[in-house]
């Protein structure tokens, strides 16, 4: 009777213990969770953080490619507008050259000389094709507009079979080279008489 009564008394006492047993475990679950939740949490901005630093290292390395790509194009373009700049200052000192070669072979076209101009011919042909290989071109201005930009009036002629300030003749050759003009055509020009009595400016070169 003693020993059930012993018994009896220590149940709420158990009963108490595994009732605090329980609640501390459901706090240490608790706290875990809310543990978990806060590394999750972290890991998550800091993945964030990393995916927004490797968005901005991607951006800023295609702005430095695309600067790089800018910078070296400028520098290929200046070199080429350096190179061409020489080479047109080579070919300006060696216009008169042509002339004299195209004079020599007016002077000189008695069939006396024609072996004379067989070779002096082979030469002027050698040095024009190197010439236009490089870029020049010898203006065509015959029977064209004067133009004061590209041409350069010599002389005026009288004439009513053509229109007024067309060029009748080229007395000496002008060049340019990629676009630009080395120099101008020396020419003849048009005038109608009734302007040419009046006293009509000729057409001139502007500078």
């Amino acid at each position: 009777m003693t020993q059930r009564k012993r018994n009896d008394d220590e149940l709420p006492e158990l009963s108490g213990a595994a009732a605090s047993s329980s609640s501390a475990t459901a706090a240490a679950a608790e706290a875990a969770e809310a543990s978990a939740s806060t590394s999750l949490a972290s890991a998550l901005d800091q993945l964030a953080k990393l995916q927004a630093e490797s968005e901005e290292l991607r951006a800023t390395l295609v702005r430095r490619q695309a600067d790089f790509e800018n910078f070296r194009k400028r520098i290929d373009r200046e070199r080429a507008e350096d190179s061409r700049r020489h080479v047109s200052r080579v070919i300006e000192s060696l216009l008169p050259v042509l002339d004299g070669f195209e004079r020599a072979l007016a002077a000189h076209a008695a069939p006396a000389y024609e072996d004379y101009r067989k070779g002096f011919e082979l030469i002027y042909r050698q040095l024009w094709d190197a010439l236009l290989r490089l870029g020049l071109e010898r203006l065509d201005p015959v029977g064209k507009r004067f133009d004061p930009h590209v041409h350069q009036a010599l002389e005026r002629v009288e004439s009513a079979d053509h229109a007024d300030g067309t060029v009748l003749d080229v007395l000496q050759p002008g060049y340019s080279f990629h676009g630009r003009l080395l120099r101008p055509a020396v020419v003849r020009v048009a005038v109608h008489p009734a302007q040419a009595s009046a006293g009509a400016d000729p057409p001139h070169r502007l500078n």
